[in-house]
């Protein structure tokens, strides 16, 4: 009788765990992201650093304050993507990251599979908005926009354990 009981605890832990995990990865940290009108959606031009709004609207996003790349947002725009090529640095290879389920205006397969097609282009938004992250934003053909965070060189070599080298800004120093 007292295997059951200890059989039937183990089981009821693993499983308050695994929901328990779940909650925490999926809903805990994620919080709605306040609308800052003209600074929401910004790209980097080809002759500069300095990002630049461009126009949108419908904005909403979700951000986690656990991980510098849990960064997702959504937007319509009028300009098109071969307008905003003319003007801002455009962004080969990228694939987006997967959006919890319940922020559904976030399809990162529809999107990866609109920029593998062409009908989407990426473009840089802001260089190391977090130590070796970036923002990308993504432009539909029919003006849908999405944006989301992406390690960069500097942050792969740091988050791997290789050298960053002398390309890289210095580490942030962790505070105690």
């Amino acid at each position: 009788m007292m295997a059951k009981f200890l059989a039937a605890f183990i089981v009821i832990c693993a499983v308050g765990a695994g929901a328990a995990i779940y909650y925490l990865q999926v809903y805990a940290y994620y919080e709605e992201v306040k609308l800052r009108p003209g600074l929401d959606v910004v790209l980097v031009p080809q002759t500069g650093d300095d990002s630049r709004a461009i126009a949108y609207g419908d904005f909403q996003a979700i951000d986690a304050s656990s991980s510098p790349i849990r960064y997702r947002a959504c937007f319509t725009t009028e300009l098109t993507r071969d307008e905003l090529a003319q003007s801002y640095t455009v962004l080969q290879g990228q694939k987006p990251r997967i959006a919890p389920g319940w922020f559904d205006c976030f399809d990162a397969q529809a999107l990866g599979a609109e920029l593998e097609a062409g009908t989407a282009t990426a473009f840089l938004s802001v260089k190391n908005i977090s130590y070796g992250v970036d923002r990308v934003v993504a432009v539909t053909d029919d003006g849908k926009g999405y944006v989301w965070h992406e390690l960069n060189n500097c942050g792969k070599k740091a988050y791997d354990g290789t050298v960053v080298g002398e390309t890289c800004p210095d580490l942030p120093v962790a505070s105690q």
